[in-house]
């Protein structure tokens, strides 16, 4: 199936299969969710089959929306699709834009709307092993010196939002 997902392509946004948006490297839309409870993140370690980034931690979830897919609709649907999880109030923390090689020859070159959620007992979460093959509640300040120490274990975006925008998405200020 091809997924066609929103790029810029010679300034203008239209409709380019996924993988050859990040062959090519062309800026695209994308989505990423935080959840916390008290002052841990949920944080997914992604499936080996992932077609890049398999095995390394990130953040709760993140996809790119599909061709006239709303942000919000997009994060709902895929925090469903990747850890079944649903009913969260999402809120919007502003746009991050970011270029990494996630190895594979493949380039994300993303504009990113960031939301997070809040939760006061953490949901049950019951990770889809196609995307997700662990889960795990870490601690702000220790996630950010675990990316610091060891950042092989951690996607490319992970690495960028914990270093250069972490008090935009933690809410400390928005964008």
């Amino acid at each position: 199936m091809n997924i066609m997902i929103p790029a810029w392509v010679d300034g203008t946004l239209q409709p380019v299969e996924k993988l050859e948006a990040h062959k090519l490297g062309l800026r695209h839309k994308a989505i990423s969710v935080f959840l916390f409870h008290d002052n841990k993140i949920l944080l997914q370690r992604r499936a080996l089959g992932k077609y890049h980034t398999p095995g390394l931690w990130a953040n709760t979830c993140c996809t790119h929306p599909y061709w006239n897919e709303t942000d919000i609709d997009c994060a709902n649907r895929r925090l469903f699709e990747e850890l079944h999880l649903t009913g969260l109030e999402l809120k919007k923390r502003g746009k991050i834009k970011y270029r990494a090689d996630v190895g594979q020859g493949l380039i994300e070159h993303e504009i990113v709307e960031i939301f997070t959620a809040t939760c006061s007992t953490p949901p049950k979460v019951t990770p889809n092993p196609e995307e997700v093959m662990e889960i795990k509640w870490l601690d702000q300040i220790e996630l950010a010196n675990k990316v610091e120490t060891n950042p092989d274990e951690f996607t490319p975006w992970l690495r960028i939002y914990m270093s250069q925008h972490f008090e935009q998405i933690s809410g400390t200020i928005t964008a």
